[in-house]
């Protein structure tokens, strides 16, 4: 069956939040989705459900969109599949978007393919580039493909909307202004209790310290050239005296050096601090996918011709255990002046 391709129009955010708050990857995608909504002349609109958060519309207003489409029930106070994919798939068969996007979260990955599956639309996973062709204006959705090794830009000519799913940390957040205003629409989701097939009990978070990497902007990031899981123990020490915090590339974590949720690259985080510095990363392509757009990349390594110098801002070729020991009794100095 053809559709009218014409009457889709508008690019969509999903606006994520959870416990009231709303996520950093949806301000990355309003960022994003303001660039496409202007080349293509068209609204940016977020999508928020929930229950009672009509407060966080008018902060979505603020960071870019023009429209909120504000969806709230009890049966959305939590995220689950049925209610979430649900609602906003009959909202995108009432409203007709022409471009869906998504952050690549834990609740991302499971709603978009569920939407996509029941508007009967393609969908690009883990987008990391979106661009609008000059030529026809479709999306281009660029992403990783084959470990980390190509790049491979996907459209979706015949079918809308066009959804993506895309990298938390990749894309600029939308810069927020206190006096912007937008028009904020209550949907009416229609859900009833026996639509939603599963029952949350109870929420138990996690007691150990969370390493929020894509949120820090400062991060001292070790390799297999740190030599042990000790020697990330000094790699701590600077990164507490920067108010910091520790990364790793996949060597050093598939050693067990450190932990997964440390991992920068292709196949972890994706981050851009204001400083990434990298302690005995050789800088293979998977691991400069993930930290190449740092504001400044300081490297730090023995081997004068490692890769990672090629993209590093500053480098020093050195031991890391005798390097980052002075840089520490460096800004202990500054700090006592």
């Amino acid at each position: 069956m053809s559709r009218d391709l014409t009457a889709y129009k508008n690019v969509w955010v999903f606006a994520e939040q959870r416990h009231g708050e709303i996520m950093p990857v949806a301000i990355e995608l309003l960022g994003e989705g303001r660039k496409l909504a202007n080349e293509l002349g068209v609204e940016l609109c977020a999508i928020l459900l929930g229950d009672k958060v009509e407060g966080l519309a008018s902060e979505l207003v603020k960071f870019g969109a023009d429209k909120v489409y504000l969806a709230g029930s009890p049966l959305l106070s939590t995220y689950n599949t049925d209610g979430f994919a649900n609602a906003i798939t009959e909202m995108i068969r009432t409203l007709k978007p022409e471009i869906v996007l998504i952050g690549a979260t834990h609740i991302g990955r499971d709603l978009a393919p569920r939407i996509a599956a029941k508007v009967g639309t393609g969908l690009t996973a883990d987008c990391t580039r979106l661009e609008i062709d000059p030529e026809d204006k479709k999306l281009l959705q660029t992403r990783p493909a084959f470990g980390g090794n190509i790049m491979a830009t996907i459209i979706c000519p015949d079918h809308r909307p066009q959804m993506s799913t895309v990298r938390p940390g990749v894309m600029q957040k939308a810069v927020k202004n206190e006096g912007r205003t937008g028009e904020i629409i209550k949907v009416d989701t229609n859900l009833a209790q026996n639509d939603i097939r599963t029952t949350v009990l109870e929420i138990v978070k996690e007691k150990k310290a969370k390493v929020n990497l894509q949120e820090a902007e400062f991060i001292v990031s070790g390799g297999r050239g740190v030599g042990s899981q000790d020697g990330f123990q000094l790699l701590q020490k600077l990164a507490d005296k920067l108010n910091g915090v520790v990364g790793a590339s996949r060597a050093a974590v598939d050693i067990g050096w450190a932990e997964y949720h440390r991992q920068v690259g292709q196949t972890g985080k994706t981050v851009r601090p204001v400083i990434y510095i990298a302690c005995g990363i050789s800088g293979a392509i998977q691991h400069l996918a993930g930290m190449q757009d740092s504001d400044y990349i300081i490297a730090i390594n023995k081997n004068p011709e490692a890769p990672i110098f090629k993209i590093a801002d500053y480098g020093v070729v050195g031991d890391l255990h005798e390097v980052i020991p002075q840089i520490i009794e460096a800004l202990d100095k500054q700090e006592a002046y």
